[in-house]
């Protein structure tokens, strides 16, 4: 990256971290640093010091799959959300698409991807026999697929529901409102609402 202004390592190099993030390219980095810079006790030190603690506090929820800085996430903690649906998902990013949209009340299922033999990414790599123990030792009635509608998704849809055959639970799947190779963190909260409701039997 050619070099500021200041003409300064440390801060040529949190420009180039921050234009690492998603939604971040050179220009904007600068431009947020540079706000940083101006209101460094407002944002910048505390910005710094949340980043230390969660770095260092951040790790997966033992049963779901969530980013939490516990070993149980609040979801998974809350009796409240134990109403025997699990809702399954490739990411945490559409963990939190669905929790926006405040529709479901459930608890969840975290995949950390789809199945993909190119990859070497199959059922074990996803924890589809952990959730299958999940579905038995919770009761679980219904099991929601709200994976991405892309080819891969749709393939490891079917396999969780071939997996889950034999169990009492209800299987279905988001319907009208996701766009086939619609991606959930990209849509609004009202087509997850409309598409989560209108759930269909896989």
């Amino acid at each position: 990256m050619p070099s500021g202004p200041a003409d300064d390592t440390g801060i040529e190099a949190l420009i180039e971290l921050m234009a690492r993030l998603p939604g971040l390219g050179p220009r904007s980095a600068r431009r947020a640093v540079l706000v940083l810079l101006k209101r460094r006790a407002q944002l910048m030190a505390p910005l710094a010091q949340s980043l230390a603690e969660v770095a260092l506090a951040a790790k997966d929820c033992q049963v779901c799959g969530n980013i939490s800085t516990s070993e149980t996430c609040a979801i998974c903690g809350d009796p409240a959300r134990a109403t025997g649906e699990i809702c399954v998902v490739e990411d945490v990013a559409d963990l939190w698409a669905m929790e926006r949209g405040q529709v479901f009340r459930g608890r969840y299922h975290i995949l950390g991807g789809t199945l993909s033999a190119l990859d070497a990414i199959g059922p074990e790599e996803l924890g589809i026999p952990r959730l299958a123990a999940r579905v038995t030792e919770e009761g679980i009635r219904e099991v929601i697929l709200a994976l991405n509608a892309t080819v891969d998704g749709q393939t490891t849809a079917h396999y969780i529901a071939d997996a889950l055959a034999g169990s009492d639970a209800q299987v279905t799947t988001l319907a009208q409102g996701v766009p086939i190779g619609g991606e959930l963190d990209y849509l609004d909260d009202g087509t997850i609402g409309a598409a989560l409701r209108a759930r269909r039997k896989l």
